[in-house]
């Protein structure tokens, strides 16, 4: 009853907690502050896909824009408001008092606290995006995990915010095998600022209206030039999808699952079958548990 008690007190921290944090965050603008950086790079983008279009016949509220924009705060907030943050952390304090019945005291196995600043922020940046880009590959590659990053492949217009249109699960699944590694060399999921500005800012550009291409960079950096061969609908014969990379290329390239055959700006966008994918938010996200019932 102890433990309950508990972990019933950790969820209900958490969410006074992460209440009074987006209030504040709302209510008070910073240089730290994650709501006003992701409103104001997202305006940016989208000031920069209507002056300087890839696709000069797409339309500057391009199709489901609005819909987007909403997962965009929905993903970043509501979800975490409603149970995310909450449910997160009785799972942390689960897992460290699992951790300590077994008598370990300490995950961290790798110390890098010592090393300059950059060098921490560095490793943070690669190790996670290599994480997160063999993840990607998993949503793909599994047909139940398939069934919710169809949402994000709906998209059939790009644009920034369809960076942001994913299902809730994928924060789960995605922070949940980040987790345990993160935490073995020092590293919370929350911590790095900078970091995490710098992904949202790659991510917004890597799905926008936008031809870049970054140059030599490009086997490093992702592009949008690249990634729309992600959304592409027609697939490469025999691949379960292409150019997996979130902020970073360079894993496409070393591991064989780089394409870009020709210039993509006109390319179809979607999966075989979506003409009969949900088109409103709720029916999206209840799709991976009700889809197969519904037809």
């Amino acid at each position: 009853m102890a433990e309950l008690k508990k972990y019933f007190e950790v969820a209900a921290n958490a969410y006074y907690g992460y209440a009074d944090y987006l209030i504040n965050e709302i209510m008070y603008p910073s240089w730290k502050n994650y709501f006003w950086w992701l409103v104001g790079l997202s305006l940016l983008v989208w000031m920069l896909e209507i002056v300087f279009p890839w696709r000069k016949n797409q339309a500057r509220i391009r199709k489901d824009f609005w819909l987007d924009v909403f997962y965009m705060f929905f993903n970043f907030f509501l979800f975490s408001l409603i149970v995310y943050n909450a449910v997160s952390n009785v799972a942390v304090e689960v897992f460290d008092d699992f951790l300590a019945w077994l008598g370990v005291e300490n995950l961290v196995a790798i110390q890098i606290g010592g090393w300059p600043r950059w060098a921490q922020l560095l490793v943070l940046f690669v190790v996670a995006d290599f994480i997160q880009w063999n993840v990607h590959r998993m949503l793909h590659r599994i047909p139940a995990l398939w069934e919710f990053h169809k949402l994000h492949h709906s998209v059939e217009e790009m644009g920034f915010a369809a960076h942001l249109r994913f299902h809730w699960m994928e924060t789960v699944i995605y922070k949940s095998v980040q987790y345990v590694p993160l935490a073995m060399i020092g590293f919370g999921l929350d911590d790095f600022f900078i970091v995490h500005l710098f992904t949202i800012a790659i991510g917004h550009l890597n799905h926008s209206n936008l031809r870049i291409t970054f140059g030599p960079l490009k086997y490093i950096l992702n592009t949008p030039t690249m990634h729309i061969w992600h959304h592409a609908k027609q697939l490469p014969e025999g691949t379960h999808g292409v150019n997996y990379g979130l902020t970073l290329s360079v894993w496409d390239y070393l591991f064989g699952t780089a394409y870009i055959p020709k210039n993509g700006r006109d390319e179809p966008l979607g999966f075989d079958g979506m003409e009969a994918y949900p088109k409103k938010f709720w029916d999206q996200i209840s799709y991976p548990f009700l889809g197969k019932r519904k037809s």
